[in-house]
């Protein structure tokens, strides 16, 4: 004599971490997303073949097409660029400032933000986007 179940056995998958485990990676992406690359102005770069990175310790000079300076994204009269600058590099001796300047301006404006650095003894590099 045969015993029959009367029910039958029906796999199941357990869902309830799944969605624990989807909110972590969405806040993990938006965090990081926000840390990419926050204090960046808009703006058409000159292109070159090698994009090298810069290590995390720098600070942004941008130059916009219309001649506004800033510095990590607070706007600073030319006349007060260098002082400005300097303030901000005695934080740190070891940082690096990034020019963000368009094609298309003069090189004049360009050595006149350089001249800063030269006459400062400080680290000046060009931000290019790739070609």
């Amino acid at each position: 004599m045969s015993i029959k179940r009367k029910r039958r056995f029906h796999a199941e998958v357990a869902t309830s971490s799944l969605s624990d485990i989807m909110f972590f990676l969405l806040l993990f992406f938006l965090i990081i997303s926000t840390l990419a690359n926050p204090n960046v102005i808009k703006m058409t770069l000159p292109k070159s073949k090698s994009n090298d990175k810069t290590n995390k310790q720098y600070i942004s000079l941008s130059v916009t097409e219309d001649k506004k300076f800033y510095i990590d994204k607070q706007p600073v009269s030319f006349e007060a660029l260098e002082t400005t600058l300097m303030s901000k590099m005695n934080a740190k001796k070891d940082q690096t400032v990034i020019v963000r300047i368009p094609f298309n301006l003069q090189v004049q404006d360009l050595v006149d933000v350089l001249q800063i650095g030269v006459r400062n003894n400080l680290k000046f590099v060009i931000a290019t986007s790739p070609k």
